[in-house]
């Protein structure tokens, strides 16, 4: 028979060894220590977003300065999206064996050399090759970043901390496209490829004063720092077998499924809001990018606090048994402003017109981005929850699927519109918003017998 859904993590001889000094793991840093390491990753965390997002808007111009055509330059978004996707799973592998900090410094090298060679192209072909190693580059940001995190807090502060650094990273999502507009009219492509690699440098030099390793080398995680360094070879891609997890796997697919809602709505903006409320000024086509960021900044830590409030409460109430799968229910409330978010905007671009059509409008981008950070956040810190010792490796896994799911999406919104109508492409993506809100209530409620199908090295209750 199975246990109920309130039973802990891991049970009997399944239980790991927990170590005697666990404490001392989290208390390595004090306060303020683990403050810095958070905004050194944060900030690393935010770079994929403006390598990716500000690209977007300076497709034209570049067509027109390599002597070719805006389709061909947008095969290097793509690009970029595979290279983030491979290069995300290769750091967060080698990162489980040496440590995260190498990763940030191998990486960001790699990125400088990247973004000088796109600002230097002068075909498409170049551009393109230049274009994934950039991205490959600075694709371990959230990954490592994630898993840095997880390193250094405790199961009920973690939420919090991983709020922190997941907004900021949204935030980029938002910004990026408005300052690439801008840098691209008011200065030029190049000049903004060369400024990205600067800020890898600026990242580097932080990351290299402000960063220690963080991992938990001393309890048998990595090897050993006083090693000497020897090259070994990690399959990048056997993070991806981690997904055979029905936990991981089901929390995913909500993951994506929240993403799907933002790109619906982000992605034919100009097309949609723009042309409705006849907005064809670039500037502020991407000003209408803010309310959805301002919402993922909001929301993202609030999120994040929640989800370590649910883990203490009914910690409390089970008299000190910990269910991972209570940190999802912090999703329960938020997570209905996706859907919720994705429909009224169909219905308003559609049938209101006028000032008060646009507003209603910003506010469901704002709504949708508070419901994105509400799932996002929470699932994020579950993960690193369950796979502590391969926390970098599961965000990579879930990241690399969620970008197999998104890009058809990506593809296929335009069309679908053109097609479908607005109303009914918008009712799609709730429909699909209403069924990763599902796969979370399944996981709270049978989180432990998930478990006991598959298991993939679940992390002890206490870690």
């Amino acid at each position: 028979m199975y246990s109920s859904e309130e039973s802990p993590l891991l049970e009997g001889d399944r239980l790991p060894h927990i170590p005697d000094d666990l404490d001392s793991v989290y208390s390595r840093f004090s306060k303020t220590q683990k403050n810095v390491v958070v905004f050194a990753v944060s900030f690393a965390g935010l770079l994929p977003m403006f390598v990716t997002g500000t690209f977007v808007p300076s497709i034209p111009q570049i067509a027109h300065d390599l002597d070719s055509t805006g389709a061909a330059v947008s095969l290097a978004v793509s690009l970029s999206v595979f290279a983030n996707a491979i290069g995300g799973l290769v750091w967060a592998a080698y990162s489980s064996f040496y440590g995260r900090r190498p990763m940030y410094l191998w990486g960001m090298p790699i990125l400088c050399i990247g973004s000088f060679g796109v600002a230097a192209s002068t075909s498409l072909r170049w551009l393109l090759f230049w274009r994934f190693v950039q991205a490959f580059g600075c694709a371990g940001g959230v990954s490592v970043g994630a898993a840095t995190i997880g390193d250094i807090y405790r199961v009920e502060q973690r939420g919090t901390a991983m709020g922190i650094f997941f907004g900021a990273c949204l935030l980029g999502v938002a910004l990026s496209p408005i300052a690439g507009g801008t840098a691209a009219y008011y200065w030029s492509w190049r000049s903004l490829q060369w400024s990205l690699g600067l800020w890898g440098f600026i990242e580097m030099g932080f990351i290299y004063l402000l960063l220690p390793e963080t991992s938990h080398w001393h309890l048998g995680d990595i090897r050993e720092l006083t090693t000497p360094f020897k090259f070994v070879w990690i399959n990048p891609f056997s993070s991806i077998w981690l997904l055979r997890s029905p936990n991981i796997m089901a929390v995913t697919l909500a993951n994506a499924s929240a993403m799907v809602t933002e790109y619906v709505l982000l992605i034919p903006i100009a097309y949609t809001i723009g042309a409705r409320y006849h907005i064809s000024n670039e500037a502020l086509i991407g000003a209408c990018f803010l309310p959805s960021g301002l919402g993922n900044f909001i929301a993202s830590p609030i999120a994040g606090r929640l989800s370590d409030i649910m883990i203490e409460k009914c910690t409390a109430r089970r008299k000190g048994i910990r269910v991972p799968e209570d940190r999802l229910r912090a999703i329960l409330v938020g997570g209905l402003f996706v859907p919720l978010s994705v429909c009224l905007s169909g219905l308003i671009t559609t049938y209101i017109a006028g000032p008060s059509g646009l507003v209603l409008n910003l506010f469901c981008l704002f709504m949708n981005g508070i419901g994105v950070d509400f799932v996002l956040t929470p699932i994020g810190s579950y993960n690193v929850d369950v796979l502590q010792s391969r926390s970098a490796e599961v965000i990579a896994a879930v990241t690399a699927f969620r970008a197999i799911i998104l890009a058809p999406v990506t593809a296929a919104v335009l069309p679908s519109i053109e097609m479908l109508g607005l109303v009914a492409t918008n009712g799609i993506a709730t429909m699909i918003a209403i069924l990763g809100y599902g796969l979370i209530v399944l996981t709270i409620r049978y989180g432990d017998r998930m478990r006991a199908w598959v298991d993939v090295g679940y992390t002890a209750v206490d870690v």
